[in-house]
């Protein structure tokens, strides 16, 4: 499909993977099973009936850098040459205003048509795994959306679940004219539903796989009809490709509103195509344990595990030694610093927890204790009253950025390989057992030159202790 576009929708903080998702570590960043991330696999995905040169991502800011390394281990690995676009949301607005943007950059720099794109929209944490038939049954969008409609795919169901939204649709003579298999969407429910909209769905109705097909002059017709808020912000505006995203001072006027409730749920335009193929959503840990190969007691156990007698359970380990006995219908997610026990039928919940983590712990909410980095990664030790240390571990031939620090100086002892810090306007080589002061606001930077890896203990003393104390001055890996 060379002259149809995709969206990506990577922003998501992932809430009911908890904790293995976290806000700096979204579910979209880590992988479920094989080498590829979750949303590597949906990249790999679409660019398998998608021209990749017509793949946008859009994601937060505070995860831009995250999707470059992804994309570059990718471009490394299947030896593609395209430049990936992505679309950078100032601060978290929900999919309407991320859409918007991300159409509107498409729209300005990358159709070169004078006929309005056709643009496809899909979510990062989805498993697709028949590709063929997938990429079959998306085309048939195309004619639908070329006349003006919108369209929307759905897996069809008998069941309802909290966390989707759902879709009654009915055989049109218009749209069938058009696409035998459309169906013309009678109405769009988002989530939560009501006990009153469970009524309404009786019967055959189908769950939203939050793709959506569009043209870019359908799309904003509708956007400025039912959400004029976002339209009014953009039209005046002209998205640069080397500044692919506009002020925050705009985009934090934009309601914090999904594109079903913004448009979906109001629009005339909505048909719907039957997502009949191995479609799954990966958002939950129900979704994982589905998904996984159990045992013969119905367990499915990862990472380091004993269990004894346990049935139709998850133990989902990544640091520690995990062992069970004589658990039923439980799930036990464990990583460095946070621990989650639950009963499968109670998991709905999680998004709770998260909820109540804001204010009480961030720290629970936000990170893990390993933190992964372009250059490599650090693992949190210990945290008190004005002091924190790491271990960090750069990568062969990887440099951290040049930096320094307002509130906080360091100490850095080498404990493996050989390092090269600058500090000031000096490079000084250090080898293991050796150390460094870094000063308050004395620029610096570690790299490692070496075909081995570089461990570092780093203890930091100061007021503030995070990384938004961090004033880089030169990256290589684009994050200035």
């Amino acid at each position: 499909m060379t002259s149809v576009y995709c969206i990506i929708m990577a922003g998501g903080s992932g809430s009911r993977l908890w904790p293995v998702s976290r806000e700096m570590f979204p579910k979209q960043m880590f992988k479920i099973d094989g080498d590829n991330t979750l949303f590597q696999r949906t990249f790999l995905n679409i660019s398998n009936f998608i021209d990749d040169k017509n793949i946008v991502t859009a994601t937060n800011i505070k995860y831009v850098s995250a999707i470059k390394e992804q994309l570059k281990i990718l471009q490394n690995k299947f030896s593609r040459k395209n430049e990936y676009k992505i679309v950078s949301e100032p601060i978290s607005r929900n999919t309407a205003p991320c859409i918007a943007l991300a159409v509107k950059y498409i729209n300005d720099n990358l159709n070169h048509s004078n006929n309005s794109p056709i643009i496809l929209t899909v979510p990062s944490d989805q498993l697709i795994t028949d590709r063929i038939k997938f990429s079959e049954i998306i085309s048939k969008g195309i004619k639908l959306a070329e006349a003006g409609y919108i369209v929307t795919y759905g897996t069809e169901t008998t069941e309802i679940n909290e966390n989707f939204g759902y879709i009654k649709a009915r055989k049109g003579p218009k749209v069938s004219e058009i696409e035998p298999d459309a169906l013309k969407t009678v109405k769009f429910v988002e989530k939560p539903v009501t006990k009153e909209q469970k009524d309404e769905l009786k019967g055959k109705f189908y769950m939203n796989a939050g793709l959506f097909m569009f043209s870019a002059k359908t799309f904003f017709n509708e956007l400025q009809k039912h959400e004029p808020a976002i339209y009014n912000i953009l039209k005046g505006k002209t998205i640069k490709d080397e500044i692919p995203s506009i002020p925050l001072s705009d985009f934090e006027q934009m309601p914090d509103i999904s594109v079903d409730y913004a448009i979906m749920e109001y629009s005339k335009k909505i048909v719907t195509v039957p997502l009949n193929t191995g479609w799954k959503d990966i958002g939950s840990w129900n979704a994982i344990y589905d998904l996984s190969k159990k045992d013969e007691n119905g367990n499915y156990f990862t990472g380091k595990t004993i269990d004894i007698d346990s049935k139709n359970s998850m133990v989902y380990s990544t640091s520690k030694l995990t062992a069970t006995m004589g658990l039923k219908d439980t799930f036990v997610i464990e990583t460095e610093d946070a621990i989650l026990v639950s009963n499968k039928n109670a998991l709905a919940n999680v998004k709770t927890i998260y909820k109540q983590l804001n204010g009480q712990n961030s720290s629970k909410r936000e990170i893990h204790k390993t933190v992964y980095r372009p250059w490599g990664f650090y693992t949190v030790l210990e945290n008190g009253n004005g002091f924190l240390t790491k271990c960090i571990t750069v990568n062969p031939n990887a440099k951290l950025s040049v930096q320094l620090h307002h509130h906080r100086s360091e100490h850095w002892i080498i404990l493996e390989g050989e390092a090269t810090v600058l500090k000031g306007d000096k490079y000084i080589t250090l080898h293991s057992g050796e150390s460094i002061d870094i000063g308050i606001e004395e620029i610096h930077s570690l790299q490692n030159l070496n075909t081995e890896q570089l461990k570092v203990l780093e203890v930091q003393q100061g007021d503030i202790l995070d990384e938004n104390d961090i004033e880089r001055i030169e990256d290589i890996y684009g994050r200035v």
